[in-house]
Protein backbone atom coordinates (compact mmCIF):
# COMPACT_ATOMS: atom_id res chain seq x y z
CA UNK A 1 0.00 0.00 0.00
CA UNK A 2 2.86 2.37 0.80
CA UNK A 3 4.32 2.15 -2.70
CA UNK A 4 0.90 2.46 -4.27
CA UNK A 5 0.33 5.66 -2.29
CA UNK A 6 3.75 7.02 -3.27
CA UNK A 7 3.06 6.23 -6.92
CA UNK A 8 -0.30 8.01 -6.83
CA UNK A 9 1.21 11.08 -5.18
CA UNK A 10 4.02 11.17 -7.76
CA UNK A 11 1.47 10.79 -10.57
CA UNK A 12 -0.62 13.70 -9.31
CA UNK A 13 2.39 15.94 -8.63
CA UNK A 14 3.90 15.30 -12.06
CA UNK A 15 0.54 15.92 -13.73
CA UNK A 16 -0.06 19.28 -12.10
CA UNK A 17 3.47 20.61 -11.68
CA UNK A 18 4.94 19.47 -15.00
CA UNK A 19 2.08 18.72 -17.40
CA UNK A 20 -0.23 21.51 -16.22
CA UNK A 21 2.37 24.09 -15.27
CA UNK A 22 1.52 27.61 -14.18
CA UNK A 23 -2.08 28.44 -13.39
CA UNK A 24 -2.98 31.15 -15.92
CA UNK A 25 -6.43 31.94 -14.59
CA UNK A 26 -5.11 35.37 -13.57
CA UNK A 27 -5.38 36.29 -17.25
CA UNK A 28 -9.13 35.66 -17.28
CA UNK A 29 -11.63 38.49 -17.22
CA UNK A 30 -15.42 38.39 -16.95
CA UNK A 31 -17.04 37.98 -20.35
CA UNK A 32 -19.99 40.35 -20.86
CA UNK A 33 -22.91 38.18 -21.86
CA UNK A 34 -25.27 39.37 -24.54
CA UNK A 35 -28.66 38.10 -25.52
CA UNK A 36 -28.25 35.42 -28.16
CA UNK A 37 -29.56 36.49 -31.54
CA UNK A 38 -31.64 34.33 -33.80
CA UNK A 39 -29.28 33.08 -36.53
CA UNK A 40 -29.58 34.87 -39.84
CA UNK A 41 -30.64 33.00 -42.93
CA UNK A 42 -27.01 32.86 -44.04
CA UNK A 43 -25.93 31.49 -40.66
CA UNK A 44 -28.70 28.90 -40.76
CA UNK A 45 -27.27 27.70 -44.06
CA UNK A 46 -23.79 27.50 -42.54
CA UNK A 47 -25.08 25.55 -39.54
CA UNK A 48 -26.91 23.17 -41.86
CA UNK A 49 -23.72 22.51 -43.82
CA UNK A 50 -21.84 21.75 -40.60
CA UNK A 51 -24.56 19.45 -39.32
CA UNK A 52 -24.17 17.27 -42.42
CA UNK A 53 -21.05 15.88 -40.84
CA UNK A 54 -22.47 15.40 -37.36
CA UNK A 55 -23.85 12.34 -35.70
CA UNK A 56 -20.66 10.28 -35.42
CA UNK A 57 -21.63 8.10 -38.38
CA UNK A 58 -18.23 8.30 -40.06
CA UNK A 59 -16.39 5.66 -38.11
CA UNK A 60 -13.67 6.06 -35.54
CA UNK A 61 -9.91 6.40 -35.40
CA UNK A 62 -8.17 6.60 -38.76
CA UNK A 63 -11.43 6.10 -40.62
CA UNK A 64 -12.93 9.21 -39.07
CA UNK A 65 -9.74 11.20 -39.63
CA UNK A 66 -9.89 10.43 -43.35
CA UNK A 67 -13.60 11.29 -43.42
CA UNK A 68 -12.95 14.67 -41.77
CA UNK A 69 -10.21 15.40 -44.28
CA UNK A 70 -12.44 14.51 -47.22
CA UNK A 71 -15.31 16.62 -45.86
CA UNK A 72 -13.10 19.67 -45.37
CA UNK A 73 -11.52 19.38 -48.81
CA UNK A 74 -14.96 19.02 -50.37
CA UNK A 75 -16.12 22.25 -48.74
CA UNK A 76 -13.14 24.07 -50.20
CA UNK A 77 -13.23 22.47 -53.64
CA UNK A 78 -16.90 23.06 -54.42
CA UNK A 79 -16.61 26.83 -54.71
CA UNK A 80 -15.69 29.21 -57.48
CA UNK A 81 -12.68 31.45 -57.03
CA UNK A 82 -11.12 34.48 -58.66
CA UNK A 83 -7.55 33.53 -57.74
CA UNK A 84 -5.38 31.01 -59.53
CA UNK A 85 -3.87 28.08 -57.60
CA UNK A 86 -0.39 26.78 -58.37
CA UNK A 87 0.81 23.63 -56.59
CA UNK A 88 4.34 23.48 -55.24
CA UNK A 89 5.85 20.12 -54.34
CA UNK A 90 9.50 19.53 -53.53
CA UNK A 91 11.34 17.19 -51.19
CA UNK A 92 11.36 19.87 -48.51
CA UNK A 93 8.13 21.80 -49.09
CA UNK A 94 4.57 21.24 -50.24
CA UNK A 95 1.75 23.71 -50.67
CA UNK A 96 0.15 26.03 -53.20
CA UNK A 97 0.43 29.61 -54.29
CA UNK A 98 -2.85 31.52 -54.34
CA UNK A 99 -2.57 34.38 -56.80
CA UNK A 100 -5.25 37.00 -57.39
CA UNK A 101 -5.22 39.11 -60.57
CA UNK A 102 -2.47 41.74 -60.54
CA UNK A 103 -0.76 40.26 -57.48
CA UNK A 104 2.53 41.65 -56.25
CA UNK A 105 5.07 38.82 -55.89
CA UNK A 106 7.16 40.85 -53.43
CA UNK A 107 4.29 41.06 -50.94
CA UNK A 108 3.68 37.63 -49.42
CA UNK A 109 1.45 35.87 -46.94
CA UNK A 110 2.37 32.52 -45.44
CA UNK A 111 -0.93 30.84 -44.54
CA UNK A 112 -1.14 27.94 -42.06
CA UNK A 113 -4.46 26.12 -42.27
CA UNK A 114 -6.50 24.76 -39.39
CA UNK A 115 -7.94 21.31 -38.82
CA UNK A 116 -7.01 20.22 -35.28
CA UNK A 117 -3.53 19.20 -36.52
CA UNK A 118 -5.08 16.09 -38.12
CA UNK A 119 -6.96 17.55 -41.09
CA UNK A 120 -7.14 20.51 -43.43
CA UNK A 121 -5.16 21.32 -46.55
CA UNK A 122 -4.53 24.13 -49.03
CA UNK A 123 -7.70 23.01 -50.84
CA UNK A 124 -9.94 23.05 -47.77
CA UNK A 125 -8.93 26.61 -46.90
CA UNK A 126 -9.18 28.20 -50.32
CA UNK A 127 -12.18 30.32 -49.23
CA UNK A 128 -9.85 32.13 -46.82
CA UNK A 129 -6.70 32.21 -48.92
CA UNK A 130 -8.53 33.38 -52.04
CA UNK A 131 -10.16 36.17 -50.02
CA UNK A 132 -6.84 37.22 -48.48
CA UNK A 133 -5.18 37.21 -51.90
CA UNK A 134 -7.88 39.45 -53.35
CA UNK A 135 -7.98 41.64 -50.26
CA UNK A 136 -4.26 42.37 -50.10
CA UNK A 137 -2.88 41.82 -53.60
CA UNK A 138 -0.19 39.69 -51.99
CA UNK A 139 1.01 36.29 -53.16
CA UNK A 140 -0.41 33.82 -50.63
CA UNK A 141 1.40 30.55 -49.99
CA UNK A 142 -0.65 27.90 -48.16
CA UNK A 143 1.64 25.35 -46.55
CA UNK A 144 0.69 21.68 -46.72
CA UNK A 145 2.40 20.75 -43.45
CA UNK A 146 2.60 17.22 -42.10
CA UNK A 147 -0.40 16.10 -40.06
CA UNK A 148 -0.97 13.77 -37.14
CA UNK A 149 -1.38 10.87 -36.60
CA UNK A 150 0.83 9.83 -39.52
CA UNK A 151 3.48 12.29 -38.37
CA UNK A 152 4.66 13.69 -35.06
CA UNK A 153 3.38 17.09 -33.97
CA UNK A 154 6.92 18.50 -34.07
CA UNK A 155 7.23 17.60 -37.77
CA UNK A 156 4.38 19.94 -38.68
CA UNK A 157 6.05 22.66 -36.62
CA UNK A 158 9.35 22.06 -38.42
CA UNK A 159 7.57 22.35 -41.78
CA UNK A 160 6.29 25.80 -40.77
CA UNK A 161 9.77 26.93 -39.80
CA UNK A 162 11.23 25.63 -43.04
CA UNK A 163 8.49 27.39 -45.04
CA UNK A 164 9.16 30.68 -43.26
CA UNK A 165 12.83 30.64 -44.14
CA UNK A 166 11.95 29.69 -47.71
CA UNK A 167 9.28 32.33 -48.35
CA UNK A 168 11.63 35.09 -47.19
CA UNK A 169 13.73 34.38 -50.28
CA UNK A 170 11.28 32.76 -52.72
CA UNK A 171 8.12 33.99 -54.44
CA UNK A 172 5.73 32.53 -57.00
CA UNK A 173 8.05 33.59 -59.83
CA UNK A 174 11.19 32.09 -58.35
CA UNK A 175 13.94 33.27 -56.05
CA UNK A 176 13.55 36.87 -54.87
CA UNK A 177 13.44 38.52 -51.45
CA UNK A 178 10.11 39.30 -49.83
CA UNK A 179 9.35 43.00 -49.54
CA UNK A 180 6.63 42.44 -46.96
CA UNK A 181 5.60 39.24 -45.20
CA UNK A 182 2.54 38.37 -43.14
CA UNK A 183 2.02 35.05 -41.33
CA UNK A 184 -1.62 34.03 -40.88
CA UNK A 185 -3.56 30.99 -39.79
CA UNK A 186 -6.80 29.75 -38.26
CA UNK A 187 -7.51 27.48 -35.29
CA UNK A 188 -4.67 24.92 -35.26
CA UNK A 189 -3.02 27.08 -37.92
CA UNK A 190 -3.43 30.06 -35.61
CA UNK A 191 -1.53 28.08 -32.99
CA UNK A 192 1.22 27.38 -35.51
CA UNK A 193 1.27 31.05 -36.51
CA UNK A 194 1.80 32.30 -32.97
CA UNK A 195 4.36 29.61 -32.23
CA UNK A 196 6.23 30.43 -35.43
CA UNK A 197 6.39 34.18 -34.76
CA UNK A 198 7.94 33.53 -31.34
CA UNK A 199 10.47 31.14 -32.89
CA UNK A 200 11.41 33.71 -35.56
CA UNK A 201 12.08 36.24 -32.79
CA UNK A 202 14.23 33.79 -30.85
CA UNK A 203 16.21 32.81 -33.97
CA UNK A 204 17.00 36.43 -34.80
CA UNK A 205 15.53 36.06 -38.28
CA UNK A 206 13.83 38.87 -40.11
CA UNK A 207 10.50 39.13 -38.32
CA UNK A 208 7.21 39.11 -40.20
CA UNK A 209 5.62 42.51 -40.72
CA UNK A 210 2.43 41.25 -39.09
CA UNK A 211 0.59 38.18 -37.89
CA UNK A 212 -3.09 37.22 -38.13
CA UNK A 213 -4.62 34.50 -35.96
CA UNK A 214 -8.25 33.50 -36.53
CA UNK A 215 -9.82 31.68 -33.56
CA UNK A 216 -6.41 30.33 -32.49
CA UNK A 217 -5.73 27.50 -30.08
CA UNK A 218 -3.02 28.89 -27.81
CA UNK A 219 -2.68 26.44 -24.92
CA UNK A 220 -2.44 22.64 -25.04
CA UNK A 221 -3.06 22.48 -21.28
CA UNK A 222 -6.74 22.98 -22.18
CA UNK A 223 -7.87 24.65 -18.98
CA UNK A 224 -9.37 27.90 -20.32
CA UNK A 225 -12.92 28.45 -18.97
CA UNK A 226 -14.62 28.82 -22.38
CA UNK A 227 -13.53 25.31 -23.33
CA UNK A 228 -16.37 24.21 -21.08
CA UNK A 229 -18.68 27.21 -20.79
CA UNK A 230 -19.07 27.60 -24.57
CA UNK A 231 -19.60 23.96 -25.54
CA UNK A 232 -23.32 24.45 -26.11
CA UNK A 233 -22.86 27.60 -28.19
CA UNK A 234 -20.01 26.35 -30.40
CA UNK A 235 -21.70 24.66 -33.34
CA UNK A 236 -18.43 23.49 -34.87
CA UNK A 237 -16.16 22.47 -32.00
CA UNK A 238 -18.86 21.63 -29.45
CA UNK A 239 -20.06 18.41 -31.11
CA UNK A 240 -16.50 17.31 -31.89
CA UNK A 241 -14.72 18.12 -28.63
CA UNK A 242 -17.43 18.77 -26.05
CA UNK A 243 -17.04 15.28 -24.64
CA UNK A 244 -13.61 16.31 -23.33
CA UNK A 245 -15.39 18.36 -20.67
CA UNK A 246 -16.52 15.11 -19.06
CA UNK A 247 -12.98 13.73 -18.90
CA UNK A 248 -10.94 14.51 -15.75
CA UNK A 249 -8.43 17.23 -16.56
CA UNK A 250 -5.55 15.12 -15.31
CA UNK A 251 -6.33 12.47 -17.95
CA UNK A 252 -6.62 15.12 -20.67
CA UNK A 253 -3.11 16.30 -19.82
CA UNK A 254 -1.69 12.81 -20.19
CA UNK A 255 -3.61 12.25 -23.43
CA UNK A 256 -2.22 15.48 -24.88
CA UNK A 257 1.31 14.46 -23.91
CA UNK A 258 0.88 11.00 -25.42
CA UNK A 259 -0.60 12.17 -28.73
CA UNK A 260 1.65 15.17 -29.33
CA UNK A 261 4.76 13.58 -27.77
CA UNK A 262 5.45 16.99 -26.26
CA UNK A 263 4.66 18.41 -22.84
CA UNK A 264 1.41 20.41 -22.91
CA UNK A 265 3.31 23.37 -21.40
CA UNK A 266 5.91 23.40 -24.18
CA UNK A 267 5.71 26.85 -25.86
CA UNK A 268 6.14 25.17 -29.24
CA UNK A 269 2.60 23.79 -28.92
CA UNK A 270 1.35 26.25 -26.29
CA UNK A 271 2.49 29.70 -27.47
CA UNK A 272 0.61 31.22 -24.53
CA UNK A 273 3.13 29.55 -22.21
CA UNK A 274 6.20 31.18 -23.77
CA UNK A 275 7.54 34.71 -23.78
CA UNK A 276 5.20 37.10 -25.60
CA UNK A 277 7.54 40.09 -25.57
CA UNK A 278 9.00 41.69 -28.72
CA UNK A 279 6.42 40.26 -31.11
CA UNK A 280 5.35 41.94 -34.35
CA UNK A 281 1.87 43.46 -34.67
CA UNK A 282 -0.66 40.62 -34.41
CA UNK A 283 -4.43 40.69 -34.98
CA UNK A 284 -6.46 37.99 -33.22
CA UNK A 285 -10.12 37.45 -34.13
CA UNK A 286 -12.49 35.17 -32.23
CA UNK A 287 -16.18 34.57 -31.61
CA UNK A 288 -17.54 35.12 -28.11
CA UNK A 289 -19.57 31.92 -28.42
CA UNK A 290 -16.75 29.55 -29.39
CA UNK A 291 -14.80 27.21 -27.14
CA UNK A 292 -11.45 28.82 -27.98
CA UNK A 293 -12.54 32.32 -26.94
CA UNK A 294 -10.48 32.32 -23.75
CA UNK A 295 -7.45 30.89 -25.56
CA UNK A 296 -7.51 34.07 -27.63
CA UNK A 297 -8.30 36.38 -24.70
CA UNK A 298 -5.55 34.93 -22.49
CA UNK A 299 -2.96 35.19 -25.25
CA UNK A 300 -3.79 38.81 -26.02
CA UNK A 301 -3.87 39.80 -22.35
CA UNK A 302 -0.44 38.30 -21.71
CA UNK A 303 1.04 39.74 -24.91
CA UNK A 304 -0.25 43.22 -24.14
CA UNK A 305 1.17 42.97 -20.61
CA UNK A 306 4.52 42.20 -22.27
CA UNK A 307 4.04 45.37 -24.39
CA UNK A 308 3.68 43.54 -27.70
CA UNK A 309 1.30 45.20 -30.20
CA UNK A 310 -1.38 42.50 -30.18
CA UNK A 311 -5.03 43.33 -30.84
CA UNK A 312 -8.15 41.24 -30.10
CA UNK A 313 -11.41 41.58 -32.02
CA UNK A 314 -14.48 39.51 -31.12
CA UNK A 315 -17.83 38.90 -32.80
CA UNK A 316 -21.05 37.67 -31.17
CA UNK A 317 -22.73 34.39 -32.10
CA UNK A 318 -20.30 33.35 -34.82
CA UNK A 319 -19.14 29.82 -35.55
CA UNK A 320 -15.50 28.89 -35.09
CA UNK A 321 -13.46 30.42 -37.96
CA UNK A 322 -16.53 32.04 -39.50
CA UNK A 323 -14.18 33.83 -41.92
CA UNK A 324 -14.28 30.58 -43.92
CA UNK A 325 -17.86 31.31 -44.93
CA UNK A 326 -17.29 34.19 -47.28
CA UNK A 327 -19.09 35.94 -48.89
CA UNK A 328 -22.31 34.42 -47.52
CA UNK A 329 -21.78 35.69 -43.95
CA UNK A 330 -21.80 39.46 -43.67
CA UNK A 331 -19.76 39.07 -40.48
CA UNK A 332 -17.03 37.32 -42.43
CA UNK A 333 -16.78 40.30 -44.74
CA UNK A 334 -16.65 42.57 -41.70
CA UNK A 335 -13.74 40.51 -40.38
CA UNK A 336 -11.85 40.84 -43.66
CA UNK A 337 -12.48 44.59 -43.72
CA UNK A 338 -10.92 44.75 -40.26
CA UNK A 339 -7.96 42.68 -41.44
CA UNK A 340 -7.43 45.13 -44.31
CA UNK A 341 -7.57 48.06 -41.89
CA UNK A 342 -5.12 46.35 -39.53
CA UNK A 343 -2.61 45.61 -42.29
CA UNK A 344 -2.91 49.15 -43.62
CA UNK A 345 -2.23 50.57 -40.16
CA UNK A 346 0.79 48.31 -39.75
CA UNK A 347 2.28 49.25 -43.10
CA UNK A 348 1.59 52.95 -42.51
CA UNK A 349 3.37 52.76 -39.16
CA UNK A 350 6.37 51.11 -40.84
CA UNK A 351 6.38 53.73 -43.57
CA UNK A 352 5.96 51.11 -46.28
CA UNK A 353 3.44 50.72 -49.02
CA UNK A 354 -0.03 49.87 -47.76
CA UNK A 355 -0.83 46.15 -47.66
CA UNK A 356 -4.44 46.42 -48.71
Amino acid sequence: MFWIAITLVAFVMFSYLVLRGENLSYLDQPVPRHSARAPSEAMQSVLASLSEFGGGSHGRGRQRVHAVRAFMDKMGAEREYVSEFHTLSTQELRGEWVLAPNFDSGRRILYLHGGAFIAGSPVSHRPITDRLARLTGAAVFTLDYRLMPEHKRIEGIEDCRRAYRWILENGPDGRSPAQTLVVAGDSAGGNLTLSLLAWVRDQGLRQADAGIALSPATDAVLDAPSLRSNIATDAMLGPAFGALAKVPSILVLWYTWATSRMLPTDPRISPLRGSLADLPPILVQASDSEMLLDDARRYVAKAQAAESPVLLQTWPDMVHVWQMFTPELAEAEEAYANIAEFLSSVSSTDGTEQAA
